[in-house]
């Protein structure tokens, strides 16, 4: 167990509407943790803030990075830069023992703003495809990197209790799903120690500010993205006759691709086929050569996913084949494969959570079909745990409960988090979990 204080002491922090805060066991300094966080309470905001007015998409988030190591560098961790392109790595090293990755996300989502908070992103800046778009961080990653912050800041000023090193991870590019597996490229693992287990924490938009929800095994699933183009022959729309429809082709399969989850896969196993795109076309009367379709997939196995692969590539086969049409052309990308959390490593952090957070704000939580590249860390052979931390206010959680309405979920322009409970209790939480698996020495 930590050595944390036994049975929690809920407060509020002065100022900080919502917020949990609990009173761990004096370090030898004299300070608890709850004093710590009173102290650094507008700091913390003023960063949070500053990182959610900045944000950047996904690998060029070259001044966030920046930002993020000089935080670190600040507080006494040797740090390194540009791994994965703007990856960050800062060691907090304390003496002998394991070492533990905490790691947050640095990049941010192509969605303007809509909250009209008054440090709400103004950014706007060129996707990979050349297009003007707003940016906003409505995955809560400027939270990550605010709690990533401040759980290093209070460890470098508390060495007393805990012993051996703390890999603090910015990592680029977890949007698309590929910053985690840059950085593991370009030698994470074998530039720098390899940790004995892997922290992360993600904002929830479901739960209120102040819990923490946890799950053990699959946590999030497997993720593609699938480009499918449907060929056709172009022609005069007086004149169908004359032509192949690849838009006819393109609105057949989306029924025909719903059939795989339906009928080919069993109801025991999750996965998810969607259509988010269609584009063919330019004109009333003109039947186009094309019909381009994009596709988010969503598994847990690895054997679901191949079959639901292998699926779609005939389903989107067998349609051209009854139109007399081209072979269509099948493209997947993004694969991001699933999180599954270390079932031992859950149960022994669990009741740490429950010790210093009190048990009725720990919750279990349902599996997710979102995606998450932490899972590629995993993959390399490290112990993960990512858990989630409320973001949204029990005053907010209540009012939009009166009202019937869902709260903005996550990549909602109207998505914002109440960031100061929120804040203090994924540092509470990650301090917690960190000092945990780091004791200190015996004396």
């Amino acid at each position: 167990m930590s050595n944390f204080a036994n049975g929690p002491l809920l407060t509020r922090l002065a100022g900080l509407p919502a917020a949990v805060i609990v009173l761990f066991t004096l370090s030898a300094s004299g300070e608890p943790p709850r004093d710590w966080l009173l102290k650094n309470a507008d700091d913390l905001q003023s960063l949070y803030q500053q990182f959610h007015a900045a944000p950047e998409l996904s690998f060029q988030e070259e001044q966030t990075a920046a930002r993020v190591a000089a935080e670190l560098k600040q507080v006494g961790c040797e740090v390194t830069t540009g791994l994965g392109k703007h990856g960050v790595v800062g060691l907090l090293k304390n003496g002998p023992g394991p070492v533990v990755l905490v790691r947050s996300d640095l990049d941010a989502l192509p969605v303007t703003e809509a909250t009209r908070l008054p440090f709400a992103s103004k950014v706007m800046a060129k996707d990979k495809q050349g297009n003007g778009v707003g940016v906003m961080h409505a995955c809560g990653h400027d939270i990550h990197m605010t709690c990533l912050v401040g759980t290093a800041r209070y460890l470098a000023a508390h060495k007393d209790a805990w012993s051996g090193t703390v890999m603090f991870i910015g990592q680029p590019a977890e949007e698309i799903g590929a910053g985690a597996l840059a950085m593991l490229k370009d030698g994470l693992f074998t530039k720098f120690p390899k940790p004995d287990f892997g922290l992360a924490l993600h904002v929830d938009a479901n739960l209120e500010s102040g819990r923490v929800g946890y799950r053990a095994g699959y946590f999030l699933a497997n993720v593609d993205s699938v480009d499918i183009t449907m060929q056709g022959k172009g022609g005069h729309g007086a004149y169908p006759h004359t032509t192949i429809d690849p838009i006819v082709q393109a609105a057949q399969l989306v029924g025909d691709l719903q059939t795989i989850i339906s009928r080919e896969n069993s109801p025991f196993e999750p996965a998810v086929v969607t259509v988010g795109s269609i584009h063919g076309g330019s004109k009333h009367n003109i039947i186009p050569d094309t019909c381009k379709l994009q596709l988010t997939v969503r598994s847990y196995s690895d054997k679901v996913r191949q079959h639901v692969h292998e699926a779609i590539r005939r389903k989107a086969k067998a349609v051209a084949a009854g139109a007399g049409a081209a072979e269509p052309t099948i493209e997947f990308s993004d694969a991001t494969p699933a999180t599954r959390n270390d079932e031992q490593l859950v149960e022994r952090l669990v009741p740490v959570f429950e010790s210093v957070l009190g048990a009725d704000h720990v919750v279990p939580v349902e599996l997710s079909m979102g995606g998450e590249d932490f899972s590629q860390f995993g993959l390399a052979g490290v112990p993960i745990f990512m858990f989630r931390i409320g973001s949204v206010s029990p005053e907010r959680v209540a009012q939009f409960a009166k009202s019937g309405q869902r709260l903005p979920s996550l990549h909602s322009a109207e998505y914002f988090p109440e960031p100061r409970s929120t804040v203090a209790t994924g540092i509470t939480a990650m301090t917690a979990a960190v000092i945990e698996l780091l004791p200190p020495r015996k004396k």
